[in-house]
């Protein structure tokens, strides 16, 4: 889930919003203790872009309606086009026994820059995370509307919920 916020004079007219990305896919590869175990894991995922779909709006005027969810979706389509964005891990940190960090790369627009996933696990097997990603050092402009008198924030909130099962012995 992607989460924006609003700023400017205007900024009540917009709304803060919670965006789907509905097809993603991630690889964890996690050797056994000997070989270092968890903090030698390594995480990838890539997010398709062209699956972005607005779930929520928050605070603005009027309620988000669906034909602003498909003016929403045209224009992250027009800024962000179709492609793929990726992480690539670089570290993993444990913090005591059901937390963490992921440190790696994030690339978008073919420009990565580091990135913290603050991660913690609340079930076996369950992952819970956030980050923040700042569009301009991914040379993109954030959205302005209302003749510059509505802008969104440049950084954006990341979170995920996942669930990675065990794998199976050989």
């Amino acid at each position: 889930m992607l989460k924006t916020g609003r700023q400017g004079i205007a900024a009540r007219a917009g709304h803060d919003l919670t965006i789907e990305v509905t097809r993603w896919s991630a690889q964890v590869e996690v050797p056994d203790e000997e070989a270092g175990g968890v903090t030698a894991a390594t995480v990838s995922a890539e997010l398709d872009l062209g699956s972005l779909e607005v779930r929520e709006g928050t605070g603005g005027a009027k309620p988000l309606s669906d034909r602003d969810r498909g003016e929403i979706k045209k224009t992250i389509r027009g800024i962000l086009g179709d492609g793929t964005a990726s992480f690539t891990s670089s570290r993993i940190v444990r913090f005591g026994a059901s937390g963490g960090a992921i440190e790696g790369t994030f690339t978008l627009n073919g420009k990565g820059e580091p990135v913290r996933l603050q991660v913690s696990e609340p079930g076996p097997g369950r992952y819970r995370g956030t980050a923040t990603v700042v569009q301009s050092a991914h040379g993109i402009k954030p959205y302005v509307g209302f003749f510059g008198a509505l802008k969104l924030k440049d950084e954006v909130g990341v979170e995920f919920d996942v669930s990675i099962p065990a794998a199976e012995s050989a």
